[in-house]
């Protein structure tokens, strides 16, 4: 019972520092003190939040190395592209804010039912195997997505494979992409997307399927022994991380008037499991931090002009070092009341 209340203290803490942030940003931007540059990335930033703390559900507490992120956060950009403008042409719902919402759904959905497609092959697969089939299939679903053809008439949505003659306004044209979106996105909504999913997240860790899926982490043959259907709690792990994804890509597909496949490239996935691994494998809060600071730094370093990628470069692997280093790693886990794995199987051996 203390435990459980503390998890929900622990919640309730980072909901409200997220909160705090968004304010603090709204009203900067409000005052006009805020510069363009940064102004842009605000949606990105909650996008790549998103992104971080949704694969840390994966690589973190499930402990499966997924390569293919990307994939699921192309599948939602292009869904809620699509989703958007058949919303306005065939049901003629021209609020901003239902259409997003009502896109991010669809983007969320349809990445779900991928990651669920993808799941039932793969999560039967561990460590290395695990991570180089994950990657194949984020490149197979951008590739689908360069062949994919989409077109509305009259409120009619037609699909083909590799096939650029269809009926109507054609909406998603293959490797081009959609080029006719309309900019939906907000910052208020993707802070309210980094709620959801902190909500959806800390819930999970902290409920029973939660410590199901970090039993099969710490010890696969004992989760099993003790009767924990390993495949199905991995997959339910997998399937959310990719349902946020793909809300999150609804969201960076809305804030632009193209979205590409080129866009979702194995780059990405590499991109946010340096977030991911940058802020401490299975801390959620690290994840949110390193996702938000690697975001907005190359801008920053915009001023470096050539060498601004070789700055960037030294301070990732300044910053791995730092992270790494024995007295920083104490300091955190007093800051953070962690306990040493030596100290938890000392407490466990004594109290049996």
């Amino acid at each position: 019972m203390k435990k459980l209340k503390k998890s929900a203290i622990n919640s309730l803490i980072s909901y409200g520092i997220v909160i705090l942030a968004f304010i603090v940003c709204q009203l900067t931007i409000n005052a006009g003190t805020m510069s363009r540059s940064l102004k842009g990335q605000m949606i990105p930033i909650c996008v790549y939040i998103v992104m971080a703390v949704s694969l840390n559900l994966v690589v973190g507490i499930s402990g499966e190395l997924s390569l293919g992120h990307a994939g699921f956060m192309s599948v939602g950009a292009f869904s809620g592209a699509i989703f958007s403008a058949w919303l306005l042409e065939a049901f003629h719902i021209e609020s901003t804010v239902i259409r997003l919402i009502l896109s991010m759904l669809a983007g969320g959905l349809f990445a779900g039912i991928a990651g669920v497609l993808i799941g039932i092959p793969v999560l039967r697969l561990r460590g290395d195997y695990l991570a180089i089939v994950t990657l194949a299939f984020g490149e197979i679903i951008r590739n689908v997505m360069n062949c994919l053809y989409f077109s509305l008439d009259e409120g009619r949505l037609h699909v083909s494979f590799n096939n650029p003659v269809l009926p109507g306004k054609l909406i998603v044209n293959g490797p081009t992409g959609a080029t006719v979106v309309q900019k939906l996105s907000t910052f208020p909504m993707g802070f309210a997307l980094i709620l959801f999913t902190l909500f959806v997240v800390l819930n999970l860790t902290n409920s029973r399927s939660g410590r199901a899926i970090m039993a099969t982490r710490d010890n696969r043959i004992a989760a099993e022994a003790m009767g924990i259907n390993v495949t199905k709690y991995k997959m339910m792990a997998f399937v959310t991380a990719a349902a946020l994804a793909g809300m999150a890509g609804a969201l960076y597909g809305l804030n632009s008037s193209t979205v590409d496949p080129a866009k979702f490239k194995f780059d990405t996935s590499i991109l946010v499991l340096v977030f991911v691994v940058l802020g401490g494998i299975g801390n959620i809060w690290g994840s949110i931090i390193a996702a938000a600071l690697l975001t907005v730094l190359p801008e920053l370093l915009r001023a470096f002009s050539n060498y601004r990628m070789l700055v960037y470069a030294i301070v990732l692997i300044l910053v791995m070092l730092a992270t790494n280093n024995p007295m920083i790693r104490s300091l955190s886990d007093r800051l953070f009341h962690r306990k040493k794995p030596a100290a938890r199987a000392q407490k466990g051996g004594a109290s049996e």
